[in-house]
């Protein structure tokens, strides 16, 4: 394959972090580096008051995206990887039984194995149709008067099929179990309303839906699942320091030691942004450009598209194979020569990759929008395909 010279780098992997940022994210970070520099509830100076206030901020604004007034179960981590092992080790007991699916992310899987590993609890793996998309009667009928949490994800990461959470949330209240998901690929893309459908325990990352920097993970935790909920880890938060036991009120009862203070920052401008731009016109950006995506890959020879057809029912994230071809070579050959920069491999998804048949393959590729990216970015990528494609077919 010739190297192509580009223009300019194409980033098509938000799906993994997001990339531009706003530009006022980086100015909010460089701002409190430069200007603050104090830590978060260690300080009654006047920047450490500013920091106390921007994370109040930042807690505020994600409790109005996701639909609560209760800006304090609002809880910040390092990563969505972080706040789901707060809420996983968090909830569950040893001898209990948790529902999930073959959709999930190493996130998920890994922290329930090692449960079942060394706490002896016992999980359900729901599986999904050809298409990757959970059926959410299966899911509340491997619903047990034992199980003690249900965890699923609300967009998958290797289609961006979206879950039916809601029908899921609605039912389960009844059954008495408690409510997990993982809204890693969905918030910021598509609305979440933890009220409507009830849900008790909602985990993200917040660089990348919410265009924040890496180092930021959001938890929500409802009323009635707080009680129950352990922390995960305990140490200095600033308040109650005369006893040496951790807190019991949210959020200091699940974050011990330093925030990661610039990326909050940077954090709440991103939020900031999406809420002028509009959380709807984001979303139907990226719509606009998954379907126009799809339309085209369907029409390009040896390549076959991953996941459900109907753009609507996923986030901005599409999954093909290049027949013939290794998809860590198609993202090789993209980057190399078209500084195309897309994702290829099991996208840390083995169960999801088995059930649609495609983990012998090594996966698939990946591609996945931000609110910065254009038709021409697709224009280029499917030319690109098109042409290495085209190279397989006149080789064999």
């Amino acid at each position: 394959m010739p190297r192509m010279t580009a223009s300019r780098r194409i980033y098509l992997d938000n799906a993994a972090t997001s990339w531009p940022k706003p530009p006022a994210v980086y100015d909010a970070v460089d701002h409190y580096q430069r200007n603050i520099g104090a830590p978060a509830g260690r300080g009654a100076y006047a920047e450490g008051q500013a920091v106390e206030r921007e994370i109040g901020n930042c807690r505020r604004k994600i409790a109005e995206l996701i639909g609560t007034a209760d800006s304090h179960r609002v809880v910040f981590g390092f990563n969505g990887t972080d706040v789901l092992n707060i809420a996983l080790h968090g909830i569950i007991r040893p001898g209990d039984h948790v529902v999930t699916s073959v959709a999930e992310h190493n996130s998920v899987l890994r922290p329930l194995r090692y449960l079942h590993d060394h706490h002896e609890i016992s999980g359900t793996y729901v599986d999904c149709d050809p298409h990757g998309v959970l059926d959410a009667e299966a899911v509340l009928g491997a619903v047990t008067s034992k199980t003690k949490l249900v965890a699923i994800t609300h967009a998958s990461n290797v289609t961006g099929a979206l879950q039916p959470v809601e029908a899921i949330g609605q039912r389960l209240r009844d059954a008495g179990a408690f409510f997990l998901v993982d809204a890693a690929q969905s918030m910021g893309h598509v609305p979440i309303d933890v009220r409507s459908s009830h849900i008790d325990l909602l985990a993200a990352s917040g660089h990348k839906g919410l265009l924040g920097p890496l180092g930021t993970g959001v938890l929500y935790a409802s009323p009635d699942c707080e009680p129950h909920l352990e922390s995960f880890r305990q140490g200095g938060t600033g308040t109650q320091s005369e006893v040496d036991v951790q807190p019991g009120d949210l959020p200091h009862k699940l974050e011990s030691g330093n925030f990661n203070v610039p990326a909050l920052y940077g954090l709440s401008a991103g939020l900031s942004y999406l809420n002028e731009r509009g959380f709807a016109a984001v979303r139907q950006h990226e719509l606009q450009l998954t379907a126009l995506l799809r339309e085209r890959l369907a029409a390009t020879e040896n390549i076959q598209l991953v996941g459900p057809v109907d753009a609507e029912k996923c986030t901005g994230v599409t999954s093909f194979v290049v027949k013939g071809l290794e998809p860590q070579e198609v993202a090789s050959l993209l980057d190399s020569a078209f500084q195309i920069q897309v994702r290829a491999g099991l996208h840390c998804a083995p169960r999801m990759h088995e059930a649609l048949g495609t983990k012998e393959l090594g996966g698939t590729v990946r591609v996945s929008f931000g609110p910065f990216n254009t038709e021409d970015d697709i224009a280029a990528l499917v030319a690109a395909v098109g042409q290495i494609a085209t190279s397989l077919s006149e080789t064999e």
